[in-house]
């Protein structure tokens, strides 16, 4: 599908048009470089327009019930007036390099709402659990006139804390009588957590929940003192709980906002994004310069083999990176 006009994009997405909206973000998400210059302008043009929005990130172990989660909360904010979007990060296959993108099947509920927008994209085995182009994302959806993004990672792990860069709350669903609970989670996980939901507290695992609860306070008291996160039980089921959770999140935001924190938190945020994608693009160049390829192929066959050191080898890289670039520059 060739791409639109700029002033196309543009337009469509400010008036809240789905399908320019859904284009918008495979022209963001396109790997052409002839795309790259499009889809800059593009979110140059919207930038005045995003910012407003509450931006969640949701992670959780497996089973929790993520998808169902996301879809019972979805609902109850569409009902309240918001306009709910929804990054669902499916997990790229590293044998086959597709991905499943079922999370529509997964949340039919929201999936049918007006007021709501579900937008599955691949990891592309991008460290971290989230899209390469998540952010971008995010801006497209604030641009459209959603309120809320809520972004779905693909599971718990030491990696997945990224997404804590790139909202406003971290959230982690979790669920009782699984055993050891806190064994199966990352402790950096838990140290960026903004607030642990105890999912499926209802019928005879209200009870378990309850106590996980308890469980869950005490580890976190004594892992991050006075600054522990809340711990909730809800049930995506009955929807129950999930008033007091979103209550929770506007409080937290609103003290951010009344201390100074928020727009500061915000602005570490986008000069992060920066460097990420400077160093995102470092790689790739580095990857696509047939010689420079060569070179870091034959230099970690000798690190991997012990004859060189890593500290060497990547001087050796970095130098002949510069080189590269000097002569580039130089005949431009």
């Amino acid at each position: 599908m060739r791409p639109l006009d700029v002033r196309v994009y543009v337009d469509g997405v400010g008036a809240g048009d789905r399908a320019v909206l859904a284009r918008a973000i495979t022209l963001i998400e396109s790997e052409q470089p002839a795309h790259a210059a499009l889809a800059q302008e593009v979110l140059e043009a919207l930038l005045p327009k995003t910012g407003g929005a509450y931006r969640v990130g949701i992670s959780g172990v497996p089973g929790a019930g993520k998808s169902t989660f996301i879809d019972a909360l979805g609902t109850t904010l569409t009902s309240r007036g918001h306009r709910v979007a929804v990054l669902a990060v499916d997990p790229t296959s590293s044998i086959s390099g597709g991905s499943i993108l079922g999370d529509k099947t997964r949340m039919s509920t929201l999936s049918n709402d007006a007021n709501a927008f579900i937008r599955p994209s691949p990891t592309s085995g991008t460290l971290g659990g989230v899209a390469r182009k998540t952010r971008e994302t995010i801006l497209l959806c604030e641009a459209a006139s959603f309120d809320v993004v809520l972004v779905e990672t693909v599971g718990v792990g030491q990696s997945e804390t990224i997404v804590a860069g790139m909202v406003d709350f971290f959230l982690v669903l979790l669920i009782a009588g699984a055993g050891d609970e806190l064994q199966g989670i990352k402790r950096g996980i838990l140290e960026v957590a903004d607030m642990l939901a105890i999912n499926k507290a209802d019928g005879d695992n209200r009870s378990r929940a309850t106590r996980a609860q308890a469980s869950y306070q005490s580890a976190l008291r004594l892992m991050r003192g006075d600054g522990a996160p809340p711990v909730v039980t809800c049930s995506a089921i009955e929807k129950t709980g999930l008033d007091e959770l979103w209550a929770m999140v506007v409080e937290s935001r609103s003290r951010l906002e009344a201390a100074g924190e928020f727009q500061r938190k915000r602005q570490v945020q986008q000069v992060q994004w920066m460097w990420d994608l400077v160093e995102d693009g470092l790689r790739r160049a580095l990857r696509s310069d047939p010689e420079l390829s060569t070179l870091t192929s034959d230099l970690e066959d000798a690190v991997g083999k012990g004859r060189a050191t890593p500290g060497a080898a990547a001087l050796k890289i970095l130098r002949r990176f510069a080189e590269r670039a000097g002569d580039a520059l130089t005949h431009d």
